[in-house]
C-alpha cells in the first residue's frame, strides 16, 4: 500500500485529509509539528510527503531540506504563503508540487496521484540506446558508461519528462529552476536544452522545440 506522511498543524484540515486519503487507498501517518515529522521520517519510509510550510515549531521548508539531504521521496507543499518567492524557494528545495491554500480537495488528490505516478515512472527512462537513471542523476550509455549532468540541467530534464506530453514554457522553466540566478533569460534555458540533447544523443528527437513557447519531452523518435 502507498504510504504518505502528512505534516499539517491545522486539526480540521488534517482530519479531513486523513479521511479522504484513506478512502483513496493510501496509508497515512499524520504529524502536526516539524519535530513529529522528523520523528516519523526517521522511523519509516514514505512514498510521498504532504508538507505544510507554516508549522508551529519551524518551517516546512527547513524540514524539506532535511528530507532532501538524505531521501528521494517526492514532496508536495501545501501553504497559504503563495508569493513568487515562496514558490521559488519550494521548487529550489526540490518540491514536485506547490499547492496554495485554500485548495479544492479533489485537486489535491489528483495532484498527489499525478506526482506518485510520475515518480514511479521516472526513475529509469530509456532513450534509444541510453537510459536516464533518475536515482543516480546520470545518463547511462549502452556499454554502461555514466555521464553525470550538471544539477540544474538534470532538474530540467526531470521537469520535461514528468510534464510530458505538456509543453513546458521557457518562463515556467526559469521560474522553477533558474529563479535565483542573476539575470536568467530564455537563452539560459536554450543552452541547457542543447547540453541535454547532446547527452541524450537524440538531438531534437528527444526534446522538441515548440516555437515561441518552450520545450516538450517526446522521448526517442517522438515516442
Amino acid at each position: 500500500m502507498t504510504k504518505l506522511l502528512l505534516v499539517e498543524d491545522d486539526i480540521l484540515l488534517g482530519e479531513t485529509l486523513m479521511e479522504r486519503l484513506a478512502k483513496e487507498g493510501y496509508a497515512v501517518d499524520w504529524a502536526q509539528t516539524q519535530a513529529e515529522g522528523e520523528k516519523a521520517l526517521a522511523a519509516g519510509s514514505f512514498d510521498l510527503v504532504l508538507l505544510d510550510v507554516g508549522l508551529p515549531d519551524g518551517s516546512g521548508f527547513d524540514l524539506a531540506r532535511k528530507i532532501r539531504s538524505s531521501k528521494e521521496v517526492p514532496i508536495v507543499f501545501m501553504t497559504a504563503m503563495n508569493t513568487a518567492e515562496h514558490r521559488l524557494e519550494g521548487y529550489e528545495i526540490g518540491a514536485e508540487e506547490f499547492i496554495p491554500k485554500p485548495f479544492h480537495l479533489k485537486e489535491l488528490l489528483l495532484r498527489v496521484k499525478h506526482v506518485l505516478e510520475n515518480h514511479a515512472a521516472s526513475h529509469a527512462v530509456r532513450v534509444g540506446a541510453r537510459t536516464i537513471d533518475f536515482d543516480a542523476q546520470a545518463v547511462v550509455s549502452a556499454n554502461g558508461e555514466r555521464e553525470f549532468l550538471a544539477a540544474r540541467d538534470f532538474q530540467l530534464l526531470k521537469l520535461l519528462v514528468e510534464s510530458a506530453p505538456r509543453v513546458v514554457s521557457r518562463d515556467e522553466i526559469l521560474d522553477k529552476l533558474f529563479g535565483e540566478d542573476h539575470f536568467p533569460n530564455h537563452r539560459t534555458v536554450d543552452n541547457a536544452v542543447v547540453r541535454l540533447r547532446q547527452a541524450l544523443g537524440g538531438g531534437s528527437e528527444t526534446i522538441r522545440s515548440v516555437r515561441g513557447v518552450g520545450y516538450q519531452w517526446v522521448g526517442q523518435n517522438g515516442e
